[in-house]
């Protein structure tokens, strides 16, 4: 295939309309079960359905990249020249006959098809959100800065979806896709609190102390950090590099060579020099990874402390722990179960949980030296 052939748009109309006719499905939902409500009740409602298959695209975004079949159809939008595996089954047959356990079969086609129509699907969703948030900005009271946002930044994961294959799974970019998915999730979080808060009896930010605040926002920039790092270890497919917990390879501090693991800019499995990237470096890259995470999983755990001491915020504590926990043993599972793949999605849905709640937390609460008790706030529009 040669290159301009990668970024064959001709199919691009018939994926398009695929993703449109995805949509209609919630769309309908939400039209159906709210046609007697208001505008702001029918926009939070389409904003949290578009939050849960976001939250379902990046699992499956992760389940995608886990079996290997980012590049089950080597080009973009479609698949060798066709809207679908059907009509490119000549081509994936042929492949799959000449490396039978290489990156195109007809199931990885598949795979990576129904995520690129699940994607598809929540851009229109995400479209429709912006426009009719706009409209309805004089009901609403609020601007709709958040929905545009979102929109801009879901054209921007499109662009960099097609690069994840016309670059042929380069690290950088594919941990660079995994962060803005994770992105994307924290702009609906912020825009489903936002319109449940403008709700009648939605209530307003709840007050927190200065000191609550700063570690909300601290412990949130750490668990960036700490998911960045989770996909450049899954991107350069570095978990099995320590196969024993707590320690790594029968010693607390292995043999690792973290310039060359961190070297960012180099093709998959190989260094700067165009060399298979050495075991050592894959080494650093988990390990880093498990340092961080003793970190993120303390910081957590303070953070879930101080939230717990007020009513208000305990339910937020409650799923923050939840999700402690389950990141904990997702991540050990991997380490030590040797990268099962249910492990594997799961830890990745652990870390979209997190985001999610915690941007709940920070966008739905404001600085303030009053405090208020659950009585007086209505918890359960941050909490839903």
């Amino acid at each position: 295939m040669n290159a301009s052939a990668l970024y064959d748009l001709s199919p691009a109309v018939r994926v398009m309309i695929t993703g449109a006719v995805v949509a209609l499905g919630p769309l309908a939902w939400v039209w159906l079960r709210h046609r007697g409500s208001n505008s702001a009740r029918r926009l939070h409602a389409l904003t949290l359905l578009t939050l849960f298959l976001t939250f379902d695209l990046v699992l499956f975004g992760a389940f995608t990249r886990l079996t290997d079949s980012g590049l089950g159809c080597p080009d973009w939008p479609g698949c060798y020249g066709s809207a679908s595996p059907v009509g490119a089954h000549a081509s994936i047959s042929a492949a799959q006959q000449a490396m039978p356990t290489g990156p195109v079969t007809v199931t990885k086609a598949w795979i990576e098809m129904i995520h690129r129509y699940l994607a598809t699907a929540v851009g229109v969703l995400i479209i429709v959100l912006a426009f009719a948030t706009t409209r309805a900005r004089s009901e609403l009271n609020r601007s709709p800065l958040w929905a545009w946002l979102t929109l801009v930044w879901v054209c921007l994961q499109g662009a960099f979806g097609a690069l994840t294959v016309t670059m042929k799974l380069f690290p950088a970019i594919v941990t660079l896709h995994l962060l803005g998915g994770l992105v994307l999730l924290a702009l609906l979080r912020a825009q489903s609190v936002a319109s449940g808060l403008s709700m009648p009896g939605g209530g307003g930010r709840l007050p927190l102390h200065p000191t609550t605040r700063r570690a909300i926002v601290l412990v949130y920039l750490l668990l960036w950090v700490q998911i960045a790092l989770g996909g450049w270890v899954s991107t350069n497919y570095a978990v099995l590099a320590c196969e024993t917990f707590p320690t790594c390879q029968g010693g607390w501090w292995p043999p690792m060579d973290l310039r060359e693991g961190f070297t960012l800019w180099r093709a998959l499995g190989m260094n700067e020099h165009g060399q298979p990237v050495s075991f050592a470096a894959l080494t650093g890259i988990h390990y880093v990874h498990r340092l961080m995470a003793y970190v993120v999983l303390l910081a957590l755990g303070w953070l879930s402390w101080r939230l717990w001491s007020a009513p208000a915020t305990r339910p937020h504590a409650r799923w923050l722990l939840a999700l402690l926990w389950w990141q904990f043993a997702t991540g050990m599972s991997n380490v030590v179960l040797d990268w099962p793949l249910l492990a594997a999605v799961g830890h990745t849905g652990g870390a979209a949980g997190l985001v999610v709640a915690l941007t709940g937390v920070l966008v739905g609460t404001r600085t303030a030296d009053d405090t208020v008790s659950a009585s007086k706030f209505n918890v359960s529009r941050l909490t839903s």
